[in-house]
């Protein structure tokens, strides 16, 4: 039994729901996103309440069912409230600064590596070496956070690089003589 898919997903009233021949789609004030339902689960929408259980016993739509329950869950915080994660730039000389769309960051290189926002995700710089980036798609804004972190990794022994905002990095020890 899946702990998850049992809850039923509670719909702000700024949000509205609609399920049209097995595709879900979630609208508010920040976005639309829309959810292919696989065979399997059932969704029933009532009143303000999205419930999800299986179709049937078997393995495969007990696993799906608290996957899309979760799934459905993040569409509509999603289109309400929004996903924000915060990316942190330690080293000497790491900074980085909004250009337009784009993320201007000095990660060390002999040269400036420019990052193109996607369409969807904004991204503010309060501090030199903070970036908080902002989407109604949790799957997006983490892709973004992903990538821009692997153009400079947290490296162990000094620990530069770009990391997550909280991400504890272990540290190793240096050489000894």
């Amino acid at each position: 039994m899946s702990r998850v898919g049992k809850h039923p997903v509670i719909v702000p009233k700024d949000c509205s729901v609609s399920l049209n021949q097995g595709i879900l789609s979630v609208k508010g004030k920040l976005g639309d996103l829309s959810l292919s339902v696989p065979q399997g689960v059932e969704v029933a929408i009532n009143d303000n309440l999205i419930t999800v259980k299986p179709s049937s016993a078997s393995k495969q739509s007990r696993a799906l069912w608290g996957t899309i329950r979760a799934r459905i869950q993040g569409m509509v915080v999603g289109t309400t409230v929004g996903f924000t994660k915060t990316l942190e730039l330690v080293g000497v000389g790491y900074r980085a600064a909004l250009k337009g769309n784009a993320i201007d960051l000095q990660l060390g290189f002999s040269h400036p590596v420019l990052f193109d926002l996607p369409a969807g995700v904004t991204a503010k710089c309060e501090k030199p070496t903070s970036i908080q980036l902002h989407s109604y798609d949790k799957q997006i804004v983490g892709q973004v956070a992903a990538k821009i972190r692997s153009l400079r990794s947290p490296e162990p022994y000094k620990g530069k690089g770009v990391r997550y905002e909280g991400e504890i990095v272990l540290r190793k020890e240096g050489k000894k003589k």
